[in-house]
């Protein structure tokens, strides 16, 4: 059976994998971003199926633009099925030395469109007794991340929405997942090669790709509806042990980091 699905940042990366993944499978999408030129890029390129996959522009950061988003779903589609919230900001820097302005701005990507979009869908899905929120976190979501600060600050606020609004919508028959991914092979991972700062992203035994991502929500969690899914498993029980105990994380980091390193020089001479 297929489902209505309303994505955001569809312009790129794990957004637009997903609109083309979902859409194959015979699903509906209304696929959002802010970047309008992106979206029709992303159509154009992928192949997206116009009688499946509809475009438009969303600022997550404007609760009425969320309003809007929705209603132009239920309007073309006839209901909503499942929210991913995808859209995503990270700029590397050091606390002391990141523009003041860099706060607001992961702050109110990361964090307030999430919150918005499930403020409105939320109220649509309460509403009809039924329905899936998932919202994309990041292994940043469970161990802080030194030079990715506001990434880090902004992804603990969105797995802290994430469940607290579970036990408020489980219980009126919706489903909340959130998923924890380490790094992606997209393109907020390529801008991160040329920042010293980021050296930590790269210490995993490999990116994820966004066929990876793809697997996990279609294979995992439409089906199941976990709470949490980290990705990879093995690197999400590094991620708990440096939350229940920060103190000795600390002293693991600067091997993660040198291993980061390395491979942030290996990627530069590609």
């Amino acid at each position: 059976m297929s489902d209505v699905f309303l994505l955001t940042g569809c312009a790129s990366g794990i957004g637009r994998h997903l609109t083309r993944a979902l859409s194959t499978l015979g699903h509906q999408v209304m696929a959002t971003d802010i970047n309008e030129a992106g979206l029709a890029e992303a159509a154009q390129t992928d192949g997206w199926t116009e009688s499946l996959v509809l475009r438009r522009r969303l600022d997550v950061r404007d609760g009425a633009d969320w309003q809007r988003a929705l209603d132009a779903t239920v309007t073309a589609f006839g209901r909503l099925d499942v929210l991913l919230n995808i859209a995503g900001y990270l700029l590397p820097g050091w606390s002391w030395e990141i523009d003041a302005t860099q706060i607001d701005r992961h702050l109110d990507i990361n964090v307030k469109g999430v919150m918005h979009g499930v403020n409105v869908v939320g109220k649509y899905f309460v509403s009809k007794g039924k329905g899936h929120v998932i919202n994309i976190g990041s292994l940043a979501s469970l161990a802080p991340v030194p030079g990715l600060s506001l990434y880090s600050a902004s992804k603990f606020a969105v797995r802290g929405f994430t469940l607290a609004v579970a036990q408020e919508l489980i219980p009126k028959g919706v489903k909340v997942t959130l998923v924890m991914p380490d790094a992606v092979q997209t393109p907020m991972l390529d801008l991160q090669v040329d920042y010293e700062q980021a050296a930590m992203t790269f210490s995993g035994p490999r990116a994820l790709t966004v066929e990876d991502i793809e697997r996990a929500i279609i294979d995992e969690v439409l089906p199941n509806a976990p709470l949490e899914l980290p990705l990879p498993f093995t690197r999400g029980a590094v991620a708990r042990f440096a939350t229940f105990l920060p103190a000795a994380a600390m002293t693991l980091g600067p091997l993660f980091t040198k291993k980061g390193r390395a491979e942030q020089s290996k990627r530069k001479k590609k």
